[in-house]
């Protein structure tokens, strides 16, 4: 799918993260923006993340001033291969019962990918995520599934 991200950014498909966080707040998701339901334990710093690692994005300032909250996301590529400072994510979301909305991909939980609950993936846009923006990767969803989820994100546009 070489072509993917030239199709996003035609269609206006890749949004800076803050968006995310302005539509779907992290105090309407089960675990309401607090970290501490993820992890029990402080975290160390993660090294190199990758397509298909689920990160907790860590707050932001959004331009009012205003600190952004934490959401999950799962990356789906890197905007620079050879130094990624930005990674492209898909927004996942607790919301289990708008799992029959027309982007999200429901995304059961096991132990590859660490979630608490069963979740969606919100595959309407993408996003925009800094390295420095990520607390944490919290676990892994596997490559042929990144792959569907960005076919699915062409077919419906």
């Amino acid at each position: 799918m070489d072509d993917f991200w030239k199709y996003c950014e035609e269609n206006d498909l890749i949004r800076p993260v803050e968006e995310a966080f302005k539509e779907f707040l992290p105090e309407e998701e089960i675990h309401k923006g607090d970290i501490n339901y993820f992890v029990s334990e402080p975290e160390t710093p993660y090294g190199k993340y990758k397509t298909g690692d689920i990160v907790f994005v860590e707050a932001f300032n959004y331009q009012d001033g205003k600190v952004g909250k934490n959401h999950l996301f799962v990356i789906v590529g890197e905007n620079n291969i050879a130094v990624p400072i930005e990674y492209i994510c898909m927004l996942l979301s607790s919301k289990i019962e708008k799992v029959n909305f027309r982007y999200n991909k429901l995304l059961l939980k096991d132990n590859k990918n660490n979630l608490r609950m069963d979740s969606i993936v919100k595959t309407d846009y993408l996003y925009r995520v800094n390295r420095d923006q990520m607390k944490f990767k919290l676990g892994t969803v596997d490559i042929d599934t990144i792959e569907e989820y960005k076919k699915y994100l062409v077919s419906k546009n």
